[in-house]
């Protein structure tokens, strides 16, 4: 089992990262608050983990409740987050509660809200089960929820006791979620890794393929970036912005194609696309540095151009609505070499038309 620490002062926290570990009972105990236990997940998680992960718990003398949520990005709202306060308020669950968020990142992004939001703070265990929630979202504190007019921009900052990555969930994720998955991966490289862009390159087909080898290791690596990342800059003040190479186009694909039609790592895979055809119009990269991040991008089966029927107005009006405005300038994570990226609002409009433009 591999460990990684997320360096918050009194708010670090471990990252286990093996297989098998959703059957770790004697692993889950040492986060657990009190005897309450409250098990967030959806309905496509529940059939195969939430069983295992009750059993798991059964000898501990926990008061254990579940609840279900409907999968998919389309619930990650105000009203599916409802269902959770109703369970916790119906069972008298104290503010000694622990909930543990058992799936991919919507479960995970409305469990860490429900646990801030919960009589102001409850305990909070994430048990990711997608690739992409191994290697981002169950990492950094990032909690909240989707509004018709913009992406997470209704959230907290609220950090886990614990992610506990059990490799072995991944056996059962279909091939366009690992791809999803793998767009995060990809970005770890681009904007603060250059080494481990070089290995994603010469691995990239073990990690569609599923070599479960091949997705340990970035998992391992892609954790320790963003641990590194959030350790400097949690509440994203600074350095921490970076993470979000592509996210702005990407927000605004998964905006304008409605929520989970896009999955969020296809809409990030073609929104780093654009940040990086942008930088290269801006002089910040070479064409060839281009031509190596949009082929490793492919080769993930990933979107490498945003929707057709996206025009140019939308594009602008959805990046408007994002959390990287400020004084109404839109700033956007730009990369100046492989392996080093930054945020500037200092950006040609002409030349975002242009890559707008060339990018659907």
């Amino acid at each position: 089992m591999k460990t990684l620490t997320v360096n918050l002062g009194e708010r670090s926290y471990p990252i286990f990262v093996a297989a098998g570990l959703i059957d770790r009972a004697e692993l889950l105990a040492e986060y657990i608050v009190g005897k309450q236990v409250c098990i967030v997940t959806n309905t496509t998680v529940a059939k195969i983990y939430l069983p295992k992960l009750k059993q798991a718990l059964s000898d501990s003398k926990l008061e254990i409740e579940s609840v279900v949520l409907p999968d998919g990005e389309q619930y990650k709202s105000l009203e599916t987050l409802n269902q959770i306060f109703d369970a916790l308020l119906q069972k008298h669950f104290s503010r000694t509660v622990t909930i543990i968020a058992l799936g991919g990142g919507v479960v995970g992004d409305m469990a860490g809200f429900a646990a801030a939001c919960y009589q102001r703070g409850v305990n909070f265990i994430q048990i990711p089960t997608t690739l992409l929630s191994m290697v981002d979202s169950s990492v950094g504190g990032k909690t909240g929820v989707n509004h018709p007019l913009g992406k997470n921009m209704i959230g907290a900052f609220y950090q886990p006791q614990a992610v506990l990555a059990d490799v072995a969930a991944l056996q059962t994720l279909p091939p366009r979620e690992v791809s999803a998955g793998l767009a995060e991966v990809i970005k770890y490289g681009i904007i603060c890794d250059y080494d481990f862009f070089v290995w994603l390159e010469t691995n990239i087909d073990r990690l569609v393929a599923g070599d479960a080898e091949a997705l340990t290791y970035c998992i391992e690596r892609s954790c320790d970036n963003k641990a590194r990342v959030v350790a400097q800059d949690e509440r994203e003040g600074g350095v921490r912005a970076i993470l979000n190479l592509g996210h702005t186009f990407g927000h605004a694909i998964e905006t304008a194609q409605g929520y989970g039609n896009w999955l969020h790592g296809e809409a990030v895979g073609a929104g780093m696309v654009m940040a990086l055809d942008l930088s290269w119009r801006m002089g910040l990269i070479d064409k060839s540095d281009l031509t190596r991040a949009v082929d490793l991008i492919k080769r993930a089966n990933l979107p490498v151009a945003a929707p057709k029927d996206m025009t140019e107005a939308q594009f602008i009006e959805l990046m408007s609505v994002d959390k990287k405005v400020q004084d109404g300038r839109l700033r956007l994570v730009l990369v100046q070499q492989l392996g080093q990226a930054f945020v500037t609002s200092e950006i040609d409009k002409s030349l975002l038309s242009q890559t707008i433009s060339a990018c659907r």
